[in-house]
């Protein structure tokens, strides 16, 4: 684990409580003047003020008393910085006693090029000109990047933002603007109204050339911004926030209090979005689509992004984490809500099951390591944030949501939410203040239940026993911590584990629901057939893996082949047996044999589950001579759904089966169907006569690179991604890139990602791409490692520079690797990427380790002829 750095926060002998933000940019030199004025309250006599600030020059300070008891103008003594810890320090003449104040500062800065603070971004219009926005990304704690000031969550005030730009560019903030004056040198002035009470890092401000268009939620002004030639990309974002805003109207029983929301694409952009009170900016992949061929998984990212976003108005921005510490209160609940907003909005998605896949499963693989954190993590220092934005926060943090809120039903936990935003208002808050809300409204012990959740490392392994006693049984269940390496702590730690159960006489209904307390406990089940199966984790909502016993498997697998187990219960099933294979409690050999039981399904979720384990197998069996022979059993398996879902999309087929016929056909092509890449390759070549569908674009670049896998089809579509104005293409070339072969042409791919044609933030999708094959894995890490000074310069304190260190190493499988991965970062500085450093050494010795265990029987498997019968 890495250890604390050094840290205080600032001193609580002053209170801000209002600012005046002047900030005059130029789009030019990149250079921006500012002033601040702070109206503050001295609650303790100091003689000298320590606020946040960094990269900033500060040119003058100021303070004067302005009470009563106000004695005129003082300057500090001494102005002095700290870069490392990222603060100010002013001295003044003499002790400032307990009162208010105005603190008056002017500084300059830079309108960078880091994507954090104020910096720029760049685009190209529809008239081939080059043009830069001005735009804000203050969380965690960039907001000292801009002005200076209490950056800390807890410190809450309200803003006027001022600000002078050229004439001819559009300005937006929190707030509505309140007067527009033309100033001196051409400039025009921009007032916003004031703020609510509220924390630095959600103020937001972009200046540029935009256009919006406009939609009403009740009486609040919905806006989208995005560039002139982009706008009409964001009609499907706006048509749906009206409803996603009106739906949290109700749930909360709390208005938004705002007048408006903005919605903004940015072109520039190191997240997906973010949640700036009243004005949310998005990477334009994550808000703007192509109207005229809408995908359908485009618009479900788009609608969960919305409303994931929305929900932090409340949730982050109404009430607000008291300190880092509690960030999954943020994105833990926001995840969770996005997915409760969008199954009352679009019921079609099923999207409920996609959070098993998309969430749930991200947040135990995580979270079996040794080097994962407790859903709530202490966090001192401003570089230890980033490595807690990950899939614990938010995934871990929605998944013990969603089982908490089965635990006390819908009914009480809406209460409970109501009751707590309404009770914390504009305040900050911790994990206990939500608890007890949420205990008040449903009479249960919701603080003794969740405190196991949220303050351990990990989650259960619920093993299970069936036995018969007459015409019951029992059924024996203990707990212990699941580890990825399948080791077993001394003096394991135990959860509260809600438990439900289900069996063959009511498939998907919980017979018995029971909150696992012990070590073990015994469950009778009534008249249970000779040959009947139990399920433990009815709908895969527990945080929980289950073993169950060889004979209790094999009970269940006719239920999964009639498909008489309901969906959830099949993938959880299916995702547990992978997950006690790579501990080592299983063999690889059993998984291979159940998934031959999935032959015939046809849910998409299921293959979305089924998916993921093809991947994982697919990336330990590439370093062995067995390879080709998990290609011909993958191909066998996918062949049936693959036949019945087609190339044709029909009219009247559900979402889910258009998402899964991208799905599908895209792991055919992945694992060299030579029938469905020539199909793949056709639909490609006569795009101009016949456009492909837009949800096969994908399928059909993978299949035209790796089939025909030749300098024209790279160059064709390298010219494609230069061109195109929609990000969304951009995204799905980039993506396929990955599936290229041989050096050459791989090593363009990579090349390609660095250069100007690229957004920066878009280059790590590319790089971490290529590395998902066996040929691209090396030669992405070599030039990770031979670009590393860029990189790490271009990702320094983002989040991509964890993203691309976990996806361009965790997926070796040889302890030279996981050594030659340690070395090299032994030699780096590495200090906001520490904890991911070592979760992927951790994995490649997992997979090391699961290679070595289970060679012998992989190849009995694979040697055999009833291996590949289905």
């Amino acid at each position: 684990m890495p250890e604390p750095k050094p840290f205080q926060r600032l001193p609580k002998s002053i209170v801000p409580e209002h600012y005046v933000i002047t900030l005059q940019p130029n789009l030019k030199s990149f250079h921006f003047e500012g002033h601040v004025l702070i109206r503050v309250k001295i609650v303790q006599p100091t003689q000298k003020i320590v606020l946040n600030t960094v990269d900033l020059t500060i040119d003058k300070v100021t303070i004067q008393r302005t009470d009563s008891e106000g004695s005129g103008i003082v300057k500090p003594t001494t102005i002095s910085t700290s870069e490392d810890d990222e603060i100010a320090t002013f001295d003044f003449p003499r002790e400032l006693s307990i009162g208010n104040y105005d603190l008056e500062i002017t500084y300059i800065g830079e309108v960078n090029n880091k994507m954090k603070g104020l910096y720029r971004s760049k685009c190209v219009n529809a008239n081939g000109e080059e043009k830069y926005s001005a735009v804000t990304q203050f969380e965690a704690t960039d907001a000292r990047r801009c002005f200076p000031c209490w950056d800390e969550p807890a410190i809450k005030a309200t803003f006027d933002i001022i600000l002078e730009i050229e004439s001819g560019l559009t300005a937006v903030s929190n707030m509505p603007v309140k007067k527009l004056t033309n100033i001196e040198g051409g400039l025009v002035q921009y007032k916003f109204d004031t703020t609510p009470k509220m924390s630095t890092y959600l103020v937001a401000i972009i200046i540029g050339d935009y256009a919006y268009e406009e939609a009403r939620s009740g009486s609040v002004v919905v806006r989208l911004y995005a560039p002139p030639d982009k706008l009409s990309q964001g009609q499907f974002a706006l048509q749906i926030s009206p409803d996603v805003l009106s739906y949290y109207n109700n749930y909360f029983n709390v208005a938004y209090p705002l007048p408006k929301m903005d919605l903004a694409a940015i072109a520039d952009f190191s997240a997906g979005a973010m949640e700036n009170w009243g004005l949310v900016t998005y990477r334009e992949t994550c808000l703007l689509m192509d109207p005229r061929n809408p995908s359908a998984s485009r618009k479900q990212f788009i609608a969960l992004v919305v409303a994931h976003e929305f929900a932090h108005q409340w949730f982050g921005n109404l009430v607000t984490m008291e300190w880092w510490t509690h960030l999954w209160l943020n994105e833990g609940f926001a995840t969770f809500m996005e997915y409760l907003c969008i199954h009352k909005l679009f019921p079609e998605f099923d999207i409920w099951s996609q959070f098993v896949t998309d969430t749930y499963i991200r947040a135990l693989e995580l979270d079996a390591l040794k080097n994962s954190h407790p859903i709530e993590v202490p966090v001192g220092h401003p570089s230890e944030i980033d490595e807690i934005f990950d899939d614990i926060s938010y995934n871990k943090g929605a998944s013990v949501i969603r089982m908490l809120h089965q635990y006390i039903g819908d009914d009480d936990f809406r209460k409970g939410m109501q009751s707590y935003l309404t009770k914390h208002q504009y305040g900050n808050t911790e994990t206990e203040d939500l608890w007890k809300s949420l205990q008040e409204a449903s009479g249960k012990p919701v603080g003794a239940v969740m405190s196991s959740w949220t303050r351990q490392v990990g989650f259960p392994l619920v093993k299970a026993k069936l036995d018969f006693e007459g015409q019951d049984a029992i059924l024996s269940l203990t707990q212990e911590k699941f580890c990825a390496d399948g080791s077993v702590e001394e003096n394991s730690p135990k959860w509260l584990i809600p438990i439900s159960v289900s069996t063959s006489k009511s498939p998907g209904n919980e017979e018995v629901t029971t909150v696992l307390e012990d070590r073990e406990t015994k469950i009778t089940i009534k008249n249970l057939p000779a040959n009947g199966w139990v399920k433990i984790n009815v709908g895969t909502v527990g945080f929980y893996r289950t073993q169950y016993t060889p004979d209790m498997l094999h009970r269940l697998t006719p239920a999964i082949s009639n498909q008489s187990l309901p969906p959830l219960d099949r993938l959880g099933l299916l995702d547990d047996l992978l997950a006690n294979v790579q501990a080592g409690r299983t063999p690889t050999s059993e998984v291979l044999r159940l998934l031959l039981a999935f032959k015939n399904e046809t849910h998409y979720t299921v293959w979305s589950s089924i998916h993921n384990c093809l991947c994982k197998l697919s990336v330990l069996l590439s370093n062995t001579e067995y390879y080709d022979a998990f290609c011909k059993y993958a191909r066998l398996l996918l062949s049936g759904i693959g036949e019945r879902l087609g190339w044709e999309p029909r009219n009247d087929e559900s979402h889910s089966d258009t998402l899964l016929r991208s799905l599908i056909l895209s792991q055919l092509i992945w694992f060299d169907d030579i029938e469905h890449g020539k199909k793949g390759v056709e639909l490609f070549e006569r795009r101009d006569q016949r456009p492909i569908p837009v949800d096969l674009r994908g399928v059909c670049y993978r299949a035209a690179l790796r089939v025909s896998n030749d300098t024209n089809t790279l160059d064709t579509l390298l010219d494609v991604y230069r061109t195109t104005n929609l990000q969304e293409e951009k995204d799905r070339i980039g993506r396929a890139l990955g599936s290229l072969k041989g050096d050459t042409l791989l090593s363009r791919a990579l090349d390609f990602s660095m250069s100007a044609d690229v957004r920066p933030q878009d280059s790590v999708f590319i790089i971490t791409a290529i590395s998902n094959s066996r040929q691209g894995r090396k030669l992405a890490w070599e030039f990770v490692k031979a670009r590393w000074p860029e990189l790490s310069e271009r990702y320094k304190g983002l989040f991509l520079l964890n993203r691309l260190i976990k996806l361009c190493t965790e997926n070796f499988a040889t302890y030279e690797m996981a050594k030659e991965v340690e070395q090299f970062f032994e030699k780096q500085d590495c200090s906001t990427s520490e904890r991911t450093i070592q979760q992927s050494i951790e994995s490649i010795q997992l997979n090391a380790a699961w290679l070595t265990r289970d060679l012998n029987c992989i190849k009995e498997f694979f040697d055999s002829e009833n291996a590949l019968i289905l």
